[in-house]
């Protein structure tokens, strides 16, 4: 095989997010001489972006000044909040807003349609983005520093033949890596189990985020409306609840949050969405609209006990890579586009760029700040929905300052069997709201996959699948992927394991949630998966 052609640059940044790109565009402002290159698997930059999303814009007017004037094409100011407590049939609106959940002075954007809007100013600085470059694994020196990343081949078949329009990937070299991967970050996972950057740390904890975007009939909708909810469809031993953002153009953004740390073997995070949908003071809202985009994503909820050390020989991690979204908040992109710019002016302060000392400096700042204040309040809902809110009162009237600290443990072993589950009662209601399967719902979010390239879930041993996880879990993998990737079937050789990798949507909830761990999400081919819209 040829030899692989190398790239060398200053600074190589893997994921063209908020953070990556906040952190490409600060390091420009400041050092205009270093050569900055971003890559993105993506096809485009920002269809692989989901988020609410709710943005607190302090970050944003400090990295560039003059946004507001020529903002992105999604950016509604945040009017009015409702914060409710649903029943199967009604519910309860708060008299007041929970402080960290206030949205005065914030804005309602489309992240994906962000990224899109500020990569052109990273570009105009001077920064090279590369969309379609999946990172497949990461490079190391002779020292065993990190030194870059490789860039995986296009055109494998499965069989592991090259097809035609064959194309060997190639290495890209730089004194620093920065990993702005976004939660479970392929790359991101490898490095901190090399390095050891948990230890000391709890588990990460994640969430799975479903969401849609909906084109209402004229009139209906209330730009800057924010409502969120809890409660049905969750029972109170699930974390779970839902937003809606009212958008421009009579359009909404509608979603759902289910917590990773669910113990119900039968709970289906994609289903609880659809029936939050039908919800009374829902389902009014949607009815005779009609679906734009859809699509589902990890959330990183770990917070302050989970963050690992943020950096290594040769490499650092900022954004939800290293887990610095505030959940009560229910917003990251704030801290994302911080934590960028702390690591930009780290490296621009040095006369030489290297990643030595940027865990102090993160730990030292607001970010970190932030995240402290708030660290018991999500992990008090794993005692149950009514502890959890006076747990969560508590924190806020004390401001953090409780001299206990909660630990978590790992999602995947939250989840309890089948004989040991005990089975809540769901009273769900009939569907009538479009979509009414996941597959219809991976129509939506214009998911793409070569069908001949190599698959990029790795389950390492199937025949678990069909003997003890049947058993002991029933296949969960069937109902936490939203996407409808992973089928038992039954054919002439008996029961196996069919992986539909054609329609992943990245959300990276198998990778957490899978009871046995066995199950890995790699990089696919660059440009290959979900291609949202305003998402």
């Amino acid at each position: 095989m040829s030899e692989r052609d190398v790239m060398e640059y200053d600074v190589v940044t893997v994921g063209a997010g908020p953070a990556g790109l906040s952190f490409a565009i600060r390091l420009k402002q400041l050092k205009p001489e270093l050569s900055v290159c971003v890559i993105e698997k993506a096809s485009t930059i920002g269809a692989h972006i989901l988020s609410g999303a709710v943005i607190e814009p302090g970050p944003l007017d400090e990295l560039l000044p003059g946004w507001r004037d020529n903002p992105p094409p999604v950016c509604v100011p945040a009017a009015e909040d409702e914060f409710w407590f649903l029943t199967r049939d009604g519910g309860r609106k708060f008299p007041v807003i929970p402080p960290g959940m206030a949205n005065h002075g914030n804005f309602i954007v489309s992240l994906g349609a962000m990224c899109a809007w500020l990569a052109p100013q990273a570009e105009a600085l001077g920064v090279e983005i590369y969309p379609g470059f999946a990172a497949a694994e990461p490079l190391f020196d002779e020292a065993g520093a990190v030194c870059g990343v490789r860039i995986g081949d296009m055109g494998v078949a499965k069989d592991g033949s090259h097809k035609p329009g064959y194309t060997q990937g190639i290495d890209i070299k730089a004194k620093v890596t920065v990993l702005a991967e976004g939660a479970r970050g392929h790359l991101t996972k490898q490095l901190v189990a090399k390095f050891g950057l948990d230890a000391g740390a709890d588990p990460q904890n994640y969430s799975i985020g479903i969401k849609e975007l909906w084109q209402l009939p004229p009139g209906r909708a209330r730009p800057g409306k924010i409502f969120h909810s809890f409660g049905w469809p969750a029972d109170t031993r699930t974390y779970g609840g839902s937003f809606i953002y009212h958008l421009d153009k009579d359009r909404v953004a509608i979603g759902y949050v289910s917590g990773l740390d669910y113990r119900d073997p039968e709970y289906q995070p994609y289903e609880a969405f659809q029936q939050f949908k039908h919800h009374p003071l829902v389902k009014p809202l949607l009815e005779g609209g009609t679906i734009l985009s859809a699509g589902a994503r990890a959330i990183v909820t770990g917070g302050w006990q989970s963050l690992p050390k943020v950096e290594m020989p040769g490499a650092m991690l900022i954004g939800d890579t290293a887990g610095l979204l505030n959940v009560p908040k229910v917003k990251g992109t704030h801290q994302a586009i911080r934590s960028g710019m702390l690591a930009a002016e780290h490296l621009a302060a040095q006369d030489a760029p290297a990643a030595a000392g940027f865990d102090a400096k993160l730990r030292a700042s607001p970010v970190m700040a932030e995240l402290r204040k708030v660290r018991n309040i999500k992990p008090g809902f794993k005692k149950g929905l009514w502890f959890g809110l006076l747990n969560s009162a508590w924190e806020t009237a004390t401001a953090g300052l409780s001299p206990w600290t909660w630990r978590g443990k790992a999602d995947w072993s939250a989840l309890q069997k089948l004989s040991e589950a005990e089975k809540p009662r769901r009273d769900y209601v009939e569907r009538t709201l479009a979509p009414r399967d996941r597959l219809a719902g991976v129509y939506f979010a214009a998911t793409e996959h070569d069908e001949d390239q190599p698959v990029h879930l790795r389950v390492a041993n199937t025949d678990i699948c069909v003997t003890q996880c049947a058993e002991e879990y029933g296949n969960p993998c069937q109902r936490f992927c939203p996407a409808g990737v992973y089928e038992i079937v039954q054919d002439d050789s008996g029961k196996r394991l069919q992986i539909n990798a054609a329609n992943c949507v990245h959300c990276k909830t198998c990778d957490i949630k899978d009871p046995y761990q066995i199950i890995t999400w790699v990089t696919p081919e660059g440009g290959a998966g979900p291609n949202y819209q305003n998402l």
